[in-house]
């Protein structure tokens, strides 16, 4: 597996294997192509505190509810004001990308910019690798070690492109179990439950 590089990705683009829509030449680096924030972050609604209770010491207190893996939770829209939003630790912020991409022959990665990093700005937790096949907005996964205000539009991540040594059977976008193609342009919320329950 090899990584395109800027050359690779423009014929990709020529030919129709790599999609970016849309596409500005600026944005292209030695191997990779900065991707930029969507205006819109979406937030986990809190359902409120539960009553903890821990048995060994005899003493009870709240905590948030959890997320659960086989329960959906509802979202809450957060608007990124031209002026900008401040980000704050222990948060979790679902955002995508303003650019919808598809990539038909290719392994798509997404990975932050450095500069990002260096603010301690994390785009993704697990969800960095993408499928042959894959057409959409990306959804990230945002969090931050320090508050930061970010803007609606800026350079966010970088994509980058592998050859892959075949073509799959099945590219995703093809898949009855492709839950996240063609979702749209507002981030998604997890749709685990989804397989868990068979559904």
């Amino acid at each position: 597996m090899s990584a395109l590089v800027d050359a690779d990705i423009l014929a990709a683009l020529a030919s129709g294997a790599i999609v970016i829509d849309p596409f500005d030449r600026a944005c292209l680096g030695t191997n990779s192509y900065d991707v930029h924030l969507a205006p819109t972050l979406r937030v986990y609604k809190s359902l409120g505190k539960e009553v903890v209770w821990r048995e060994a010491c005899g003493m009870t207190w709240l905590k948030e509810v959890p997320l659960d893996v086989r329960v959906p939770r509802e979202t809450v829209d957060v608007a990124i004001p031209e002026d900008g939003l401040t980000l704050e630790p222990g948060e979790l912020y679902l955002a995508s990308t303003v650019e919808r991409t598809e990539s038909l022959f290719h392994l798509p990665m997404l990975n932050g910019r450095s500069s990002l990093g260096r603010l301690g700005l994390s785009i993704h937790v697990t969800a960095g690798t993408g499928d042959v096949g894959f057409r959409g907005h990306w959804t990230m996964e945002l969090f931050v070690v320090k508050r930061l205000r970010v803007y609606p539009n800026i350079p966010i991540g970088q994509l980058l492109w592998f050859t892959t040594e075949n073509e799959p059977l099945v590219p995703y976008g093809s898949k009855p179990s492709a839950k996240y193609s063609d979702a749209g342009a507002f981030p998604q919320a997890s749709k685990l439950h989804e397989e868990l329950s068979g559904g």
